[in-house]
């Protein structure tokens, strides 16, 4: 079988995979989301943290709620960082330097899991399962509620109410995500991922002497690193390394958890608002750009461009030759795509064009699907724009399902889609101005750039993966790169509840024959071009110094 022919046939074993649990999975969700009944369990923690789940919140005490939360996660995961050399399980490890403390606790509060550590040789037992792993779980389960808010905004009407903020993300939790992780833990472990508390271990010989491997519970948190859209790797080598990521069906199954949730929310999406054709329109939309950016990477990976991988016979530099050229193009653009930022191969390593589809997923703003909850919301605010543009056009007030799109609905949708690139073109520019971030760059020219802005879109982006490349464990990237991490993860979520209240108090509008239907193919088509139209116009001229120069130069 040739390889071209084993990668198209991974990808529909996947896409059939993923429309199998299409259905169960958004059903089971909405009924999450809109059950009055609290388990037990719940019932527990509510009383340890003193919240009212049965209270409901408008969008500023949700807001309030989603900050509070977050802010005591960044003090915490920091104080257990910078701790470590004090707890027991830290396999001699000492504490994390202040710095590097507060991007990490950033990065995995932010969803965004950006590494510039090596696992392995920073981390011990207590901070990787009782600090990065319980963020794994909540930071996911905040994406989904907030999400899931503006839903709300859409099926209310006449209330600002929105939902209480500690019951979404405690079912988030207990209901969809704990439950998941468990199953894939178990398939993990039978495929060959580690499973313990051990501690380092010297092994075989390496260049004339011995290499120390750690254990760990790998396994678990591998299935929410994925599941959860996080990304954060046990080890350095992410899911390239055979602990993490054994064999190829344990990575088409990571792929699938990647992208089961974010696709199945548009289904929760369209049974929690009462029109399923609007979450199918919705859906359509991410798999269009899902699968026509997959195909572009396999193309230009197989299609071995330049002289360096036409003399190798492949673009294999960087790539696992467990997994090869299609089933690495297939995980870094479904990485790429959602705000996961796992990775199975080495993305510096791929042609000028590949590197260019990996930054362009991101800067769409990880909308096909996206992250979990984020993904979903990220789609609706884009699919606001594209209905207001529609309504320039034939000179009508846009509606969008059922709800007038006025000038404060607008507003909060426009200050969403700038604050992201603001952040990239700004902290970038900053970085090639100086002379201190610059010497950080391992390569020059047009792939030197790239490693820079591929590093604050991942950031700003909540993406955490690397470009690599790039020494991004300094005093300046740290800072910077946490503080785009922060605001580009929390600042979207403040338009996104304010739209939310002001949908959900309007009263619905009525459908006439002059009312654009949101849920036919010709909006589909429509919601695709207004997105990649709106991210050329802001990162073409990036992307022109970056990833095109070296891919028309090679």
């Amino acid at each position: 079988m040739s390889p071209v022919t084993a990668g198209v046939l991974q990808l529909l074993a996947l896409i059939a995979a993923l429309a199998l649990a299409y259905r169960p999975l958004g059903d089971y969700m909405a009924r999450v989301y809109s059950s009055e009944r609290h388990y037990k369990p719940e019932k527990w923690i509510y009383k340890a943290i003193g919240a009212n789940p049965s209270a409901e919140m408008r969008w500023p005490a949700y807001l309030r709620a989603v900050l509070a939360f977050s802010a005591v996660s960044v003090l915490f995961l920091y104080a257990l960082q910078r701790a470590q050399g004090v707890l027991p399980g830290s396999l001699g490890f000492s504490a994390i330097d202040p710095d590097q403390a507060f991007n990490t606790a950033a990065s995995f509060v932010a969803n965004t899991n950006w590494q510039s550590y090596y696992g392995e040789q920073a981390m011990g037992h207590v901070v990787q399962t009782g600090g990065l792993a319980v963020q794994n779980f909540v930071s996911a389960a905040v994406g989904m509620a907030v999400a899931v808010a503006l839903v709300r905004g859409f099926s209310r009407s006449r209330t600002g109410e929105l939902g209480n903020f500690w019951a979404d993300m405690v079912r988030g939790v207990v209901r969809i995500l704990l439950p998941i992780s468990v199953i894939g833990a178990v398939i993990l472990v039978a495929c060959g991922a580690i499973q313990n508390f051990s501690g380092i271990h010297e092994v075989g010989q390496f260049m004339g002497g011995t290499q120390q491997w750690n254990g760990g519970a790998v396994a678990s948190q591998e299935v929410i690193k994925e599941l959860g859209t996080n990304g954060g790797g046990y080890f350095n080598a992410n899911s390239a390394h055979p602990f993490e990521n054994p064999t190829p069906f344990s990575n088409l199954f990571e792929i699938f958890l990647i992208l089961v949730i974010p696709f199945a929310m548009t289904r929760t999406f369209g049974r929690m608002v009462g029109n399923l054709r609007q979450g199918y329109a919705i859906l359509a939309t991410m798999a269009t750009i899902w699968i026509g950016f997959t195909a572009l990477m396999m193309w230009t990976e197989f299609a071995h461009h330049g002289p360096a991988l036409q003399a190798a016979g492949g673009a294999m530099e960087g790539k696992e030759t467990r997994f090869g050229i299609g089933a690495s193009a297939i995980f870094s653009v479904a990485t790429t795509l959602t705000s996961t930022g796992a990775v199975n191969s080495f993305h510096s390593s791929y042609t000028g064009l590949g590197g260019g589809i990996q930054l362009l997923g991101m800067q769409l703003g990880e909308i096909a699907p996206g992250g979990v909850g984020s993904g979903l919301y990220g789609m609706l605010i884009m699919a606001i724009i594209a209905v207001f543009i529609a309504g320039l056009m034939v000179g009508r007030t846009p509606e969008y399902l059922g709800k007038k799109i006025g000038t404060p609905e607008i507003k909060f949708a426009a200050c969403y889609i700038l604050i992201t690139p603001a952040l990239v073109l700004g902290f970038t520019a900053a970085a090639m101005a100086l002379d201190t971030p610059a010497n950080s760059m391992t390569n020059t020219g047009a792939h030197g750039f790239s490693e820079i802005l591929y590093a604050y879109t991942s950031g700003a982006n909540n993406n955490g993966s690397a470009f690599a490349g790039l020494n991004a464990d300094t005093q300046w990237f740290n800072s910077t790169i946490g503080i785009a991490m922060l605001l580009g993860r929390f600042l979207p979520m403040v338009f996104v509840l304010a739209l939310a209240g002001s949908l959900a108090e309007q009263k619905p509008v009525p459908e006439t024959a002059g009312t654009l239907r949101t849920d036919k193919p010709l909006y589909a088509g429509l919601l695709v071009g207004t997105i990649l139209i709106v991210t050329g116009l802001t990162y073409f001229p990036a992307l022109a110094l970056g990833p095109l120069a070296e891919g028309l130069a090679s």
